[in-house]
């Protein structure tokens, strides 16, 4: 497969997550603020923070007032992050590679296009701002499910898995540092009582809440949470889960061109972290320095995936 294919592939699938996880995140800054409303500029800005993408919002906007967050999250067309300019990228990549994608998967991308642009060409009401979460999140599923369903499991397919895998393993991880750490700051706090709804909150922001309570016999305690969104190979959205279908997508494309590179020694390490490891011994290492890590490993197997590949040209 010519590389630009390759990596129209892979990015229209990145987009495709990012958009479904900035949606994800302002239904928890969401869901906080209405329980904090004394500080709900600070949570606000966590979910800026979280996107990496303060700097930018800076340039246009002074405060954090809920409003100009969401519209600059949601629609704003001159800022690259957000839903509506990913959704934008998104389709714009599978029309780049649409003879390589199916025609369900076409359609489910164009489709989600074209209802998004409708749905947030005006600024979202904050009663109906739940409802626009709601789709926005189900018409990624669509696409997903078109792709599975429909694509043979070559390269072509791989390349779009894989683009998932990193995006998911790099927000999760981007919400551990800045939720998690932020509310337990120093290992003193291990095994005390949180605000539930902070913990709750942070599951839901990455689709885990009903997950964690079906497979975790504890209560929503700090250490069993950071164990559940790391190391538990069961939950799709954890780090450990994401790091295996990187090296396992990057192994089927090694089989399938018959030569190993560089990314997939890469990928090798980066799964390594989390092998054999518990919570504790992540907690003694320090959690924003192991999840910083992580999340630094991941960008730089990015990069060498877009080299390997020749992405660029």
């Amino acid at each position: 497969m010519l590389g630009k294919t390759a990596g129209g592939l892979y990015w229209m699938f990145r987009y495709l997550e990012r958009a479904e996880n900035t949606a994800r995140l302002i239904e928890a800054g969401f869901r906080i603020a209405l329980t904090r409303s004394d500080d709900a500029e600070a949570e606000w800005k966590s979910v800026i923070v979280t996107l990496a993408s303060n700097t930018k919002y800076k340039t246009k906007h002074e405060s954090y007032d809920s409003t100009q967050v969401v519209d600059f999250l949601l629609r704003d067309e001159t800022n690259s992050g957000s839903v509506l300019s990913m959704v934008k990228a998104a389709r714009n990549n599978a029309r780049l590679t649409r003879t390589a994608l199916t025609s369900e998967v076409w359609y489910a991308i164009n489709d989600t296009w074209m209802a998004l642009k409708d749905l947030l060409k005006d600024p979202i009401p904050e009663t109906e701002l739940p409802a626009v979460l709601a789709t926005i999140r189900q018409q990624s599923a669509l696409v997903r499910g078109a792709l599975v369903g429909t694509m043979l499991r070559n390269d072509m397919y791989h390349f779009c898995r894989l683009g998932t895998a990193l995006e998911r393993m790099d927000n999760t991880a981007r919400i551990i540092d800045v939720k998690y750490y932020a509310l337990l700051p120093s290992p003193a706090f291990v095994g005390s009582k949180m605000d539930n709804v902070q913990w709750e909150t942070l599951l839901r922001s990455v689709s885990a809440h009903r997950a964690f309570r079906w497979a975790v016999d504890d209560d929503f305690a700090a250490p069993a949470i950071a164990k559940f969104l790391i190391l538990d190979g069961r939950m799709p959205r954890s780090l450990a889960f994401c790091a295996g279908e990187i090296t396992k997508n990057l192994g089927h494309l090694a089989n399938d061109y018959g030569e190993k590179l560089g990314s997939n020694d890469q990928a090798d390490a980066l799964q390594a972290l989390f092998k054999g490891r518990d919570i504790g011994s992540i907690f003694e290492e320090g959690l924003h320095q192991f999840v910083s890590r992580v999340i630094a490993d991941t960008s730089q197997l990015a990069g060498q995936i877009e080299r390997d590949y020749r992405f660029t040209g």
